[in-house]
């Protein structure tokens, strides 16, 4: 009897997680499996996870022989499950907390593959093989069109229902400030306390500016109770808040 309800709410949990990540981030879907391609003295799945864990940094491109292995993970289903996962553990983190009340607490979202998702652009240039490119890359962002990634827009959402800001800080460009607050309001994130991009003056690692730009607000009597990125970039240096979550990417990555 117990193993026939433990099979039930298996079933139950597989149905409810199914209905929760029916949405789509790019129509395009892959006609395999996210196993990828074995390439002699190269595991994608285990390149994947060595960039995940940070253990592979300051890489440039994916290995060509992955792109096969990152388009089928990305537009496979585990990329959602994963991320489905990183939400669901932010949430319980959320609902734990004792907020002051004082409208100071704050989240801090990255914009770009945690917001807003830029699969419809990646998917036509190879899944981070090709090198970046900024112009082409711009193009795509003055379009406006990025969706939401579903998971990310699900914790938005119970935030603000909890009390709790949402604060962007992102690593794009002061100048793509307009399209980037329309881009965000047109995906369903209709509000937030601030919307932080690069200014021209601004130099060094992502990691400086993210941190540096954290402090400001915490000078400001803010409190980060939550921080969410899909590069280490976003939950390294000082000032993360009080727990980190980390979003999968394994197409890119910033200093």
């Amino acid at each position: 009897m117990a193993v026939l309800v433990q099979l039930l709410f298996l079933l139950a949990s597989t149905v409810e997680l199914s209905q929760g990540i029916s949405s789509e981030i790019h129509l395009l879907r892959p006609q395999l499996g996210s196993s990828g391609h074995l390439v002699p003295g190269l595991s994608c799945l285990s390149w994947r996870l060595g960039v995940e864990t940070h253990n592979i940094i300051e890489w440039s491109t994916v290995p060509q022989a992955c792109e096969s292995y990152v388009g089928h993970y990305m537009l496979g289903d585990q990329y959602r499950k994963d991320s489905g996962v990183v939400v669901y553990e932010a949430i319980t983190h959320a609902q734990s907390l004792k907020l002051a009340g004082d409208g100071k607490d704050i989240w801090v979202f990255d914009i770009d593959e945690t917001s807003l998702s830029n699969l419809p652009y990646y998917a036509k240039h190879g899944f981070g093989v090709e090198p970046y490119n900024s112009t082409q890359s711009n193009n795509w962002i003055y379009e406006g069109k990025a969706p939401a990634l579903p998971e990310s827009l699900k914790l938005y959402k119970k935030l603000q229902s909890l009390g709790i800001k949402p604060v962007f800080i992102t690593g794009r460009p002061e100048a793509l400030r307009n399209i980037t607050a329309a881009n965000l309001q047109n995906a369903g994130y209709h509000t937030w306390e601030k919307l932080i991009l690069k200014r021209s003056s601004v130099t060094g690692t992502a990691v400086a500016y993210k941190s540096n730009e954290r402090k400001k607000l915490e000078q400001s009597g803010y409190k980060i109770v939550g921080n969410i990125g899909d590069q280490w970039s976003d939950i390294l240096g000082t000032n993360v808040g009080n727990r980190t979550f980390k979003l999968p990417d394994p197409m890119y990555y910033i200093n």
